[in-house]
């Protein structure tokens, strides 16, 4: 079992002929450290699995660019509201690292439901787990305090904190550089 067999595994209660048949749709393709997945405004016409390396999802608004996530293997990359909906990306999806991906089509995931019977209950699966993520991130904004966060991510990715300009993490966890750097300081000398 490849490692995009074993993550959808993980993730969903999937027959193993249909996981074969999922994981036959999926390409692989680099992406060198720089290269885009997608830019905003453009459409992300494929969905990726990230198998090794970093992406960072940012938007780029008038005053600031704003770091939305940072993508580390194990999880699958797209704007789904592009990939599903043909609208142009709010986001931009750049590679940090040079990174290999597995990608399907937009094209090949609408043809997935002909080959896999269960696949309707796959993707509302997909669907929700995607809606779930993007719950506890928004209730984790509002909820937490900055060092919550902080802390949080600390104890999920510690290993962002030295891959990952610093200024990228600060960003996705809403706070300014300084704040960042003051609790890293902080905490650092607790540990």
């Amino acid at each position: 079992m490849n490692e995009l067999e074993q993550n959808i595994a993980a993730l969903f209660e999937v027959k193993s002929d249909d996981l074969k048949t999922i994981s036959s749709y999926f390409r692989p393709i680099s992406l060198n450290k720089g290269a885009y997945f997608f830019k905003e405004n453009g459409y992300s016409n494929q969905l990726g699995f990230v198998k090794s390396g970093l992406l960072r999802e940012w938007v780029d608004l008038p005053d600031k660019e704003v770091t939305k996530w940072v993508a580390t293997p194990g999880y699958f990359i797209v704007d789904l509201n592009s990939f599903l909906f043909d609208k142009p990306a709010v986001s931009s999806l750049q590679a940090l690292t040079d990174c290999e991906l597995m990608v399907i089509s937009k094209e090949d995931y609408r043809n997935m439901g002909k080959s896999i019977p269960t696949w309707n209950t796959v993707e509302k699966l997909f669907m929700a787990k995607c809606f779930a993520t993007m719950s506890d991130r928004i209730l984790a904004f509002i909820s937490m305090t900055a060092e919550e966060r902080y802390t949080q991510l600390w104890a999920a990715n510690k290993e962002l904190f030295n891959q990952v300009p610093l200024q990228y993490l600060a960003s996705m966890l809403g706070m300014t550089p300084e704040t960042f750097s003051r609790l890293r300081k902080k905490l650092a000398s607790i540990s």
